[in-house]
């Protein structure tokens, strides 16, 4: 328990010894001592003030999960309505002051379940994958790939920026002009401190590795050797051999790998300029292997990664006029006309062009050899 008012400190301890279940290994006025205490007491759970001279409860929370991530930590406030509304939009756990004995009954039991249903990973679970190919997703053995339930929108866009900067520290004050610019100071630096605990606690949950360490004046996200999805396909496509018979299925499997731009579920301004440079590289790679298959004559194999080149860049002109020669090839009449047309409507709606002069005579002609 810390508390700088010492009657608040045995109120809570008598409290609590009624509620039972808990064993109460330290109580402290000053936060700071508390904090040096930390690695030998070792407490399951903290019931912390928020409102401390010095150094406050918000800004111990964050040093409690640098230096014990394991710590569950409960906010004791005497906050008004408004604030204890933030408090629980950020899925902390407090209690109000002047505390009731119900409440706080309800609170310790919660805290007692959720140690049981999130006792700790071994070492040997702690991998996986964080996806942001399309969204955020993480992949943990040996379940498959699955959305990360976060409390509130804002932890989601935090940790996807940390993950966007992975390896790289990121000052406290870029991330509030980032993610609060209309925020009075002291409130954002409270809002980013409740959103970083949560993070925080949604990965201890998970079972994984990653861990947001407190560096500087800021924060850097170590994935401690948890594989993103941006990478493994970068690395892939760097260091991959040219296709051939024997690289093809290697590059096919990058290509699925792929499942969308990069974040693109998401508006995040941020990541605009890293989902456009992976779109161009998985672009080129993309056509590289389709023109292979083609060029061997896999035609149907080549359409399926042409569609899906056209998917992800509606507004390539080639991409549709190599779809009409190859469906011309297998003598699918109707799917040339399909393509021509889309074609057509594409740069009409977007640019308000007809196709090209060499397009519009090569269906032409195409379409006189057919009506023959």
């Amino acid at each position: 328990m810390v508390d700088d008012e010492r009657l608040a400190l045995h109120y809570l301890e008598k409290l609590l010894r009624e509620c039972g279940g808990l064993e109460i290994v330290g109580r402290y006025q000053n936060p700071r001592r508390a904090l040096d205490e930390l690695p030998q007491v070792k407490p399951d759970v903290i019931f912390l003030d928020v409102e401390m001279p010095e150094l406050n409860g918000i800004e111990t929370a964050e040093e409690v999960l640098r230096l014990s991530p394991e710590t569950d930590l409960v906010f004791v406030t005497a906050y008004d309505e408004y604030a204890v509304k933030a408090f629980e939009l950020n899925a902390l756990d407090y209690v109000l002051k002047p505390v009731q004995r119900d409440r706080l009954i309800k609170t310790v039991q919660r805290l007692i379940d959720r140690r049981h249903e999130t006792a700790v990973v071994p070492l040997a679970r702690q991998t996986g994958m964080i996806r942001c190919f399309q969204s955020l997703q993480i992949e943990v053995p040996p379940r498959g790939p699955e959305t990360i339930r976060w409390r509130t929108a804002k932890a989601q866009e935090l940790f996807a920026y940390l993950v966007h900067r992975r390896g790289q520290p990121v000052r406290k004050d870029a991330l509030l002009d980032l993610f609060w610019p209309d925020t009075d100071r002291k409130r954002g630096f409270a809002r980013l401190y409740t959103t970083i605990y949560q993070i925080r606690k949604t990965l201890k949950e998970l079972g994984v590795g990653i861990h947001i360490a407190n560096c500087d004046d800021g924060y850097l996200l170590d994935m401690n050797h948890v594989r993103l999805d941006v990478d493994e396909w970068e690395r892939g496509v760097r260091e991959l051999s040219p296709v051939t018979g024997e690289t093809l299925s290697e590059h096919l499997s990058l290509l699925e790998l792929y499942r969308g731009d990069y974040l693109d579920d998401y508006d995040y301004l941020w990541a605009e300029s890293e989902r456009q440079r992976l779109r161009t590289h998985w672009f080129y790679h993309a056509t590289h292997v389709a023109g292979y298959l083609e060029s061997v004559g896999e035609y149907a194999r080549a359409l399926a990664v042409y569609h899906r080149i056209q998917r992800f860049h509606p507004h390539v002109e080639e991409t549709y006029v190599t779809l009409m020669k190859l469906y011309d090839r297998l003598g699918d009449r109707d799917a040339v006309e399909r393509e021509y047309m889309k074609l057509t409507r594409m740069l009409s709606e977007e640019y308000g062009v007809a196709p090209q002069q060499t397009v519009r005579e090569w269906y032409l002609r195409w379409k006189k050899r057919k009506s023959r």
